[in-house]
């Protein structure tokens, strides 16, 4: 099912209005549709399926170069996302790194990168998003091991009450081989490099 802008912008229209303001002040005329078409974006995830950017898949056995075969993790840093926090309809916004040790199937980086922005665009908290990720990947991908490091910024937190600005909040959420401490901490320094 796709957003509803007609019933998104009537109900943003019912929100200015219960704030004390005019929705036909020439500043705000736009607005409600403004507000449905961002959504639109924002909630597009919502019935889409995380894992179908991980349908094409390249075997490592019986690929182009069975020789190549990985013997570590496949990383992609610095997945930029943003988010809408489910509990105050706020943005958070961040960087995603995620990691898997390849079973017998590989996949283009890109996908990694669609399967993050497709769970993230839905009403979400971190902690889910980034098990939601590690969860499809390795069942998609039959992975030995999945890491999903998630360092994101929310507008909870630096826009209102004790507005924290530059506060982050760090999730880790780990499958397979990676659940064990010392197995991810080659990744999470790998990481951490890349801040510098």
């Amino acid at each position: 099912m796709a957003v509803d802008r007609d019933r998104v912008a009537a109900a943003i229209r019912e929100v200015l209005e219960a704030i004390g303001e005019d929705p036909e002040r020439p500043g705000l005329r736009q607005t409600p549709q403004r507000v449905a078409d961002a959504y639109a974006e924002f909630f597009g995830g919502i019935d889409a399926d995380a894992a179908a950017p991980l349908a094409r898949t390249i075997s490592v056995s019986q690929g182009p170069a069975p020789e190549t075969e990985p013997s570590g993790a496949v990383m992609l840093r610095d997945i930029q996302f943003r988010s809408v926090c489910e509990h105050h309809l706020l943005l958070f916004r961040g960087k995603a790194h995620v990691a898997y040790l390849p079973g017998d199937k590989v996949v283009g980086l890109g996908a990694l990168a669609n399967v993050v922005e497709i769970l993230a665009a839905r009403p979400q908290v971190q902690e889910r998003l980034g098990e939601q990720i590690a969860d499809t990947i390795a069942e998609a991908l039959e992975a030995r091991g999945v890491l999903v490091v998630i360092d994101a910024m929310h507008g909870c937190l630096t826009m209102r009450g004790e507005r924290q600005r530059e506060a982050s909040t760090v999730t880790v959420a780990a499958r397979g081989e990676y659940t064990d401490p010392a197995a991810r901490a080659e990744l999470i320094a790998l990481i951490a490099a890349g801040r510098g």
